[in-house]
């Protein structure tokens, strides 16, 4: 797969099928619009054109909504399905907010992107207003548009929008079903206040590149680092009891590690909410809530050991 920023004439691509979209987590939904892009798309490359940032975000910028995956993320994820030989990130500013779907389909589907077939959702709109839509699409000689209907998990619409819910419900078991795998955050262990080794729970501070993240308390994970696969407990949220800025912090306690982290980066895979985030009155009521935290993480992972076993 390759990553393409900017305009991608200068790479003199060949002819692609192509759909569009923000993909943010990859969900069910868009693993089989990309399963029916590369069965239909027979000898041409399968492409992905998205954005940067989320649209929502950009018109949203006091109140966006929460971001699932990051970009690294979803090229990750899109890396695993093998689907898509070619990714196109445009960046989403006012000038390209401002161009007319007519615009759009000749400037950047048509002669940047040399679009042979298309495929879109089936609520797809675009270009200023969101004004295009697919009776316009469908008009364009230069390549075959199709739209995909609505993925259904479980009698519910698979989308972006459900999985941020049943996250931010720590509905974790329904948002890995829409997902169709564990939901994860990834990110370098940078420096922190270092109180977590004075209280006997050392932690991985892991760095969000987002301000607002999908989920928030106290979770059971595995961590997927250079060593191997690791248990742990984490806290993710606005550590209330130990500071008073609004900036969310993503803190990994592991069991059974000893180690220098600083720099590397971790793939944070969470199984189970255990609790929403608390503030105490003390630095010892927090210690014996982490410690109870810790062992009903332990449990949970080694039920799940058994069951996987």
């Amino acid at each position: 797969m390759q990553v393409f920023l900017g305009d991608p004439r200068r790479f003199a691509l060949p002819g692609c099928a192509l759909t569009i979209g923000n993909f943010d987590g990859v969900h069910q939904g868009h693993r089989r619009m990309l399963e029916r892009l590369r069965s239909e798309a027979r000898a041409l490359p399968t492409a992905l054109l998205t954005f940067e940032p989320h649209p929502r975000e950009f018109f949203a910028r006091a109140n966006p909504p929460a971001r699932l995956s990051t970009l690294r993320d979803k090229f990750a994820l899109l890396e695993e399905l093998g689907l898509i030989d070619y990714v196109f990130v445009y960046r989403f500013n006012h000038s390209f907010s401002n161009m007319s779907a007519q615009g759009f389909v000749d400037q950047v589907l048509v002669r940047e992107l040399n679009t042979r077939y298309l495929l879109i959702g089936d609520d797809f709109q675009f270009g200023s207003g969101r004004k295009g839509d697919f009776e316009l699409l469908a008009s364009c000689p230069h390549f075959a548009t199709e739209a995909m209907p609505s993925v259904l998990v479980k009698g519910e619409r698979a989308s972006s929008t459900l999985v941020r819910e049943r996250l931010a419900a720590g509905d974790l078991d329904s948002a890995n079903a829409l997902l169709g795998g564990v939901y994860r955050i990834s990110g370098k262990v940078m420096h922190g206040k270092k109180l977590g080794r004075t209280i006997g729970f050392p932690t991985a501070n892991i760095h969000l590149p987002h301000l607002k993240p999908a989920l928030k308390g106290v979770f059971v994970v595995e961590v997927d680092a250079p060593q191997g696969r690791l248990g742990g407990v984490a806290s993710l949220g606005l550590n209330p009891t130990v500071s008073d800025t609004l900036d969310y912090k993503l803190e990994v306690h592991l069991f059974d590690f000893s180690g220098d982290l600083y720099g590397q980066r971790l793939t944070v895979r969470f199984l189970k909410k255990l609790r929403d985030e608390e503030r105490y009155d003390d630095l010892a009521t927090l210690v014996a809530q982490i410690e109870r935290d810790a062992a009903s993480a332990k449990t949970y992972l080694t039920s799940l050991q058994r069951e996987q076993a």
